[in-house]
């Protein structure tokens, strides 16, 4: 459960400063219908731009947002359909589109919702609290860019590997970075740093985002809900909704497929990773290149006795797939095989682990052999546009992109794609996999075998207790707003 209990001294604190920072804070039921805004804040949010540190930039923590950079209202959910020129399959695949976020990444969200619940609650005082953002990438950069939006201090933690698009940026925005060794595989390193400032500081609280609840609420209720507006929209009277892919890395995201689950019941979950780090898979180990899933664990709050299959993506098919979908060479061959201008256009809407994931949804289509009645969704985290250095760094190792590289790249890379390193989980292989998680939050990070038991035992009761949570927070968000007093 998250813990929702109040500091009134310190609550006080936080109450004080929002009102001197012109803070309003949205709730779930906002985020998830953000048309509910009043016509004050939309009338507001013509002059401000999508990545400006403005605290009006809260009510843009939803997928509804307008695709441009300044000015946008709300509309509908952003999604794209990929079509089977493309993808090779007669199944529809859905993926949302994360580009329209504050930050360029949808991870803003999940970061904004495991900090509202300790600011409302007072348990994270904004004036004498440094927020600290462990990540292998996104989610530090949405929680540093929060963290500022609220006018309080942020202490950003990620692999020294990333990108650099992300480290230049987190410069304009946090307070402090820290860079890890090793890339996005090293997630230990990330928990060490945290366990060194833990140990070191009392000005800190840590928002670990592998093991927050508030992570997993918010990909449930408002990611869940934004695939299910669009079923709802595209599915028609003979469609069928398969399942989810989406990559685990904090196991945030994929907290949607628990959501339409329950909408959808014989729909299945697909978590998805690096073949070249196969942890679900093998139990093994290794580093990989796509960027922002982090692994060589489980992270705590992912509800892996709902989980109905393991999927690994081969790095080498998403560094391929990002020149032939971003190169004008590329480009050119793919509407000479007959895509749509309009899709490959939208092609640089995915980055490489929006990549990976419609690879995922390519290779479940496959795998259940899915018919043009039969929909699968996945997500689109972020763009090319924190990636452009990956591509010059791929040209620079391997030359200027041409046309009998996209020739290769879309037969072998994209129509290539097979239904290797998968794995439907039985009973016994989900309990494997679950049982992985002791090994890091028992004995590494101080959790206990009680609560690692109750996830498995007490399922799904552990899970649909913290879904339920959602209202309560929205209570007390609304509470803490009426006592700053700005709406």
């Amino acid at each position: 459960m998250i813990d929702l209990t109040q500091n009134t001294e310190q609550l006080t604190s936080a109450v004080d400063l929002a009102r001197k920072q012109n803070i309003i804070i949205p709730t779930f039921a906002e985020m998830i219908h953000p048309e509910k805004h009043s016509a004050e804040i939309k009338t507001k949010l013509k002059e401000v731009g999508l990545w400006e540190v403005d605290p009006l930039n809260l009510f843009r923590i939803t997928w509804k947002n307008e695709p441009i950079e300044k000015g946008g209202k709300f509309g509908d959910v952003n999604y794209l359909e990929i079509p089977s020129e493309l993808t090779g399959v007669k199944a529809r695949i859905f993926g949302l589109v994360g580009k329209w976020f504050p930050t360029g990444a949808h991870k803003v969200g999940a970061s904004f919702s495991c900090l509202a619940p300790r600011l409302v609650t007072g348990q994270f005082n904004p004036a004498t609290h440094k927020a600290v953002w462990p990540s292998t990438g996104n989610y530090c950069r949405g929680g540093a860019y929060n963290s500022a939006l609220l006018g309080c201090e942020s202490i950003a933690i990620l692999p020294e590997e990333m990108s650099q698009e992300r480290f230049e940026w987190l410069k304009t925005v946090a307070g402090e970075i820290i860079a890890t060794p090793g890339c996005e595989s090293n997630v230990k390193e990330i928990y060490d740093k945290c366990r060194e400032l833990r140990d070191t500081r009392d000005d800190i609280m840590i928002f670990n985002q592998f093991e927050e609840f508030g992570n997993y609420l918010w990909h449930f209720h408002v990611t869940g809900r934004a695939m299910q507006a669009v079923l709802e929209k595209e599915l028609g009277e003979h469609g069928r909704f398969a399942g989810i892919t989406s990559s685990t890395g904090s196991a945030g995201t994929i907290a949607c497929g628990d959501f339409l689950k329950q909408q959808f019941p014989n729909s299945k979950i697909a978590a998805v990773e690096a073949l070249q780090c196969p942890t679900l898979l093998q139990n093994g180990y290794g580093g990989h290149r796509i960027e922002g899933i982090g692994d060589k664990h489980v992270p705590w709050i992912h509800n892996v006795r709902n989980t109905d299959l393991v999927i690994a993506v081969d790095d080498d098919f998403c560094m391929n797939l990002i020149r032939l979908f971003n190169e004008i060479t590329g480009q050119e061959y793919l509407a000479g095989a007959g895509v749509a201008e309009e899709t490959i256009q939208s092609l640089p809407l995915l980055g490489i682990s929006g990549v990976s994931n419609l690879i995922s949804a390519i290779k479940f289509a496959k795998y259940f052999e899915l018919t043009e009645n039969d929909a699968v969704f996945t997500i689109f985290t972020d763009s090319m546009e924190l990636y452009q250095s990956r591509l010059a760094e791929l040209n620079k190792e391997y030359g200027k992109y041409t046309r009998e590289n996209a020739v290769r790249d879309f037969h072998r890379f994209l129509q290539g794609i097979s239904t290797d390193n998968m794995l439907e989980l039985t009973y016994p292989e989900r309990k494997r996999v679950h049982n992985l998680k002791y090994f890091t939050w028992i004995e590494q990070q101080g959790k206990t075998t009680e609560e690692l038991n109750a996830q498995w035992y007490d399922w799904p009761e552990y899970w649909t207790a913290i879904q339920a949570q959602a209202a309560e927070i929205d209570a007390l968000i609304n509470a803490f707003n009426e006592r700053v007093g700005l709406s």
